[in-house]
């Protein structure tokens, strides 16, 4: 089996402050974080021993992994597996980046954000330049608030041309024509985050070869449908797989539409579909 997992535990906790994210500043306790290590620890242990399947795994936390070693750790082990094609997360790229030194450049990708405001601007890009020296594939990406234009044309400029920077459409924001040409100018991609896409109806991968997996193995299609289809750590989940219609009308964040089968983001980004790379040059 060909599989997609996109994992996210009980982590909430994050070091940045930014205004449009209901999880800025937040604190995990301490049983919290143990709760979550304890979660991760047992998930790559599961993804150990599968291997007459191939997987692919994306960790999606609601805060920042990265400033926690079990999320390297995990990254680290996973990439060095022979039936994990890929494994990513999404990050604020706040950590230190030696610790990719030890992982297998081959597998392991990073998807980041530069959040401006957050933290001075040649850091980040100091950052982004370190993965570079050190072979990790990475996307560098932004949400298109009128603020934040300035900053991504900079980072555009700055970053190698073979770096997509992607940018996110701000939620519940509606763009004019005008403001849509500015973001489209910075990443020619944006038309597809521009707007929700339909999707009710439609056919989706995720419910057949991408799944939705949470701290206690719970499994759904994706992190927008709430129904459940299974363990993962009972196996109940498998007998679910098959194709299916996505049950909702619209589809607005691109971890969820890049598996739309109505739209060509498998062919966009293939071979980087969980780090959001694609695979020619766009600009």
């Amino acid at each position: 089996m060909d599989l997609t997992i996109l994992y996210r535990g009980p982590l909430a906790s994050c070091d940045y402050d930014c205004p449009y994210c209901p999880f800025a500043k937040r604190r995990d306790s301490t049983d919290q974080l143990r709760a979550d290590r304890a979660a991760l620890t047992r998930f790559t242990a599961w993804a150990a021993e599968q291997t007459d399947d191939r997987l692919s795994v994306l960790f999606t936390p609601w805060g920042e992994g990265l400033t926690r070693s079990w999320y390297r750790r995990a990254l680290t082990d996973l990439s060095h597996l022979p039936h994990v094609a890929r494994v990513a997360i999404q990050t604020n790229l706040s950590c230190r980046t030696d610790w990719l030194k030890a992982a297998d450049p081959a597998k392991l990708a990073l998807w980041c954000t530069y959040h401006p405001g957050q933290t001075p601007y040649d850091r980040f890009l100091t950052k982004c330049r370190e993965l570079g020296t050190v072979g990790i594939r990475f996307s560098v990406g932004i949400v298109g608030f009128p603020d934040h234009l300035a900053e991504a044309r900079r980072l555009r400029a700055d970053l190698p041309e073979h770096v997509y920077l992607w940018v996110n459409a701000a939620e519940g924001r509606t763009y004019t024509d005008p403001e849509a040409a500015d973001w489209t100018s910075v990443d020619p991609l944006f038309p597809y985050s521009r707007h929700p896409h339909r999707s009710a109806g439609l056919p989706c991968r995720t419910g057949e070869s991408v799944i939705s997996v949470d701290g206690e193995g719970t499994v759904r299609r994706c992190h927008f449908v709430p129904a459940e289809l299974g363990n993962l750590y009972d196996g109940s989940y498998r007998t679910a797989l098959r194709p299916r219609a996505c049950p909702l009308a619209a589809c607005d964040c691109h971890i969820g539409y890049v598996h739309l089968e109505t739209l060509p983001l498998y062919d966009v980004f293939a071979g980087g579909v969980l780090e959001r790379i694609p695979a020619a040059p766009v600009r």
